[in-house]
């Protein structure tokens, strides 16, 4: 895509401004009158230059941000240059500002060709040497590049069109509220919309709505600063995406049609669409809560968390959500400001099973009823559609939108959205609570590109609520040191313990296959569990090993309802289903069913529990879908493998340290009423 830079000098200063329609730019400084829509300038110029070059989008970016260094307005300094053009008595101060514009889009393209910076004494900005500024020649040269504009005044002709183009604009910038898109996705969300007008129409909306402020246009990959902290490289010239922040390593440059050089394209975020240089990033901007806020006087907290009928563990960490969510004190702001670059974050640290989900909604109602938005991210594609029908079930009034690849409400917006964390990307600045579930499973875990996507999409003064019953290693030590706000919920909502794992002593994976033969302790367990009619979840360490377990389980329990699943299933969520309406009595899988599925009444065997990828946080995982139930609490979980590691011992270390506390808080059911002695 290319645009078009010009500059326009307003209450006695220049400026410069990238357009993607000029002439939306030109009527908006020069007249302001849109018919029926009125005056949208109160600040109208007296004079401008357009440069006749259309540049590559990114390259008349660039020569903004260059002639924004020139005036020195970055740092606050008056530098020469400025006061030069800007001095209204001298007649050609225009020239000089049409001059130093086109030095600054010279030296954007020498920039993006990675030819080196003009050397020498004077400022680069100058046009050749000072006898030439003086001759009518420099005039004449200056005048072939660039199209003056002149202020003009009374109704225009174009009334009608210009009102379309209007009410188009803030249309388009309310529904662009709090989103990051390409241009083709802004396009198809504007047409989804039911606005008019084709794609030149809709560029002439969107340019509109970045001159009022309601949207910024840009190029989707910029240099300078900008990007992830973690992906900038030492050069401050280098490229990154501004939509997931990758910079100079995940940048590809191939021949560009629409731009006519190399253009960088990222490959980091390619899966989401083609972000390059020359492609324009529309990104929506929002108030926030802080705006929406004023003047609402929220129930009791207490009363609005007796609504949603959460047992004592589950009411006490959603109280202190909640406090921490509507009073967010300098206190607060500080604790997380070293992590986070000032982010508001709180943990809620519950045990698998504890009713997590459960637990955000008084946190989801409380910034509806202030009339913000909330956002639910979960790694993972099948959580996300398990949550739909619950949260629309727990917010019948609100609209919810439904995020996932291939989803049908791709570009809807509503009250409460529901999302995988890669379609976070798509926002900025969108959600006034942000709820990032699973934080430390698959993809998220140690992805920087997707925490980038989940802390641009919070906006100014937003809570993010982190939840997960496995935190990484150092949430879990800023927690227990007092720099990161959390609550702890050891105790699932039955208020029985979580079950101990067992360990049964076993041959490797890979031996038993092939032996064709499973050791008679595990048979027997195997035999009990279904005897009770228990399901079982029987977990492997590689897909290699999952059919040929499940076929050896099918002979040796003389059992017909065996089936396996894997990542690379195809049919991996029909037979879920199946498993979930007790058609599947034994799954053999891999991690990829350690979160997010339960089964009423199961029991859970590892296999290869010792093997090095299942750690700590998996094997907890894993062992808690069993139990999870009111009507089979006391569910079975064994370990089997050669011998116990570390990580089986952190495992049971970190389940039994759970169980204590519940204890010790009076969380746990009483025997006298059907709980455990413990």
């Amino acid at each position: 895509m290319r645009a078009q830079v010009y500059v326009v000098r307003v209450r006695g200063y220049w400026q410069a401004r990238a357009t993607i329609q000029a002439l939306v730019d030109k009527h908006f400084w020069m007249n302001g009158d849109f018919g029926e829509a009125g005056f949208l300038n109160e600040e109208s110029a007296d004079t401008g230059w357009l440069l006749n070059e259309a540049l590559p989008l990114g390259d008349a970016c660039l020569t903004v941000e260059l002639w924004e260094a020139a005036m020195g307005r970055k740092r606050g300094k008056k530098v020469r240059v400025e006061r030069y053009i800007n001095d209204e008595e001298k007649p050609d101060s225009g020239l000089e500002a049409l001059e130093v514009l086109a030095a600054c889009a010279n030296e954007a393209k020498r920039i993006a060709q990675n030819e080196a910076r003009t050397t020498g004494s004077g400022p680069w900005w100058r046009l050749g040497s000072g006898k030439e500024r003086k001759t009518s020649r420099r005039i004449e040269g200056l005048l072939r590049l660039a199209e003056p504009w002149v202020r003009t005044k009374g109704r225009v002709e174009r009334a009608a069109e210009l009102g379309e183009i209007a009410e188009g604009a803030k249309r388009a910038a309310d529904m662009l509220q709090g989103r990051a898109l390409l241009r083709s996705e802004a396009h198809a969300l504007l047409f989804g919309a039911g606005m008019p007008g084709a794609a030149a129409g809709w560029s002439e909306m969107l340019q509109l709505a970045a001159l009022l402020g309601r949207v910024r246009l840009s190029g989707s990959i910029a240099a300078g600063d900008g990007g992830r902290a973690d992906a900038r490289g030492r050069r401050g010239r280098e490229r990154s995406c501004l939509r997931c922040g990758s910079g100079e390593a995940f940048m590809h440059r191939t021949a560009c049609a629409a731009c006519g050089r190399l253009c960088a394209y990222c490959t980091a975020c390619i899966g989401m669409g083609r972000s390059r240089e020359c492609e324009l990033l529309v990104t929506g901007q929002r108030s926030g809560l802080a705006g929406a806020a004023k003047g609402v006087v929220l129930p009791a907290g207490e009363l609005r968390l007796e609504r949603w009928q959460l047992s004592p563990a589950q009411t006490a960490a959603a109280a202190k959500a909640l406090r921490f969510l509507e009073e967010p004190h300098t206190e607060q702001i500080r604790l997380t400001k070293a992590k986070t670059g000032g982010a508001r974050e709180f943990l809620l640290w519950a045990v698998t099973g504890a009713g997590k989900t459960e637990m955000i909604f008084p946190l989801v109602e409380s910034v509806l009823l202030r009339g913000g938005k909330a956002l639910i991210a979960t790694p993972r594609r099948d959580v996300v559609i398990e949550l739909d029908p619950r949260i629309r079930k727990a917010f019948p009034c609100a609209s919810v939108v439904t995020l996932y690849g291939g989803s049908e409400q791709r570009w809807e917006n509503g009250d409460i959205t529901l999302a995988t964390t890669h379609q976070l990307l798509r926002f900025y600045q969108g959600f006034d609570l942000v709820v990032v579930d699973e934080l430390d499973a698959f993809p998220f875990a140690g992805d920087p590109l997707l925490h980038f996507a989940a802390d641009k999409s919070c906006a100014p003064g937003a809570a993010r609520l982190l939840l997960s019953a496995t935190p990484p290693s150092d949430l879990q030590r800023a927690a227990k040191r007092g720099r990161l706000p959390h609550a702890r919920v050891p105790v699932r909502y039955h208020r029985h313990p979580l079950p101990v794992p067992r360990l049964i002593q076993t041959p490797a994976v890979k031996q038993l296959l092939q032996q064709r033969k499973l050791p008679s302790k595990l048979l027997a367990a195997m035999r009990a569990s279904l005897d009770r009619g228990a399901q079982l979840f029987v977990f492997v360490q590689q897909i290699a090993f999952t059919e040929p377990m499940a076929a050896l389980l099918r002979i040796a329990l003389s059992h017909a309802a065996v089936a396996a699943t894997s990542s690379q299933d195809a049919d991996r969520s029909d037979k879920v289903q199946h498993f979930r309406s007790r058609e599947i009595r034994v799954l053999v899988t891999t991690t990829i069913l350690e979160r997010g599925v339960t089964i009423p009444k199961s029991d859970v065997y590892i296999l290869d529990a010792d093997g090095r990828l299942f750690d700590e946080a998996s094997l907890v995982q894993m062992a808690g879908r069993a139990g999870r139930s009111a009507e089979d609490p006391f569910g079975q979980v064994y370990f089997c493998s050669r011998e116990r590691n570390r990580a089986q011992l952190q495992a049971v270390h970190h389940i039994q340290t759970m169980n204590r506390m519940a204890r010790k808080q009076g969380y746990l059911l009483p025997a006298t009423e059907g709980g455990s002695p413990l």
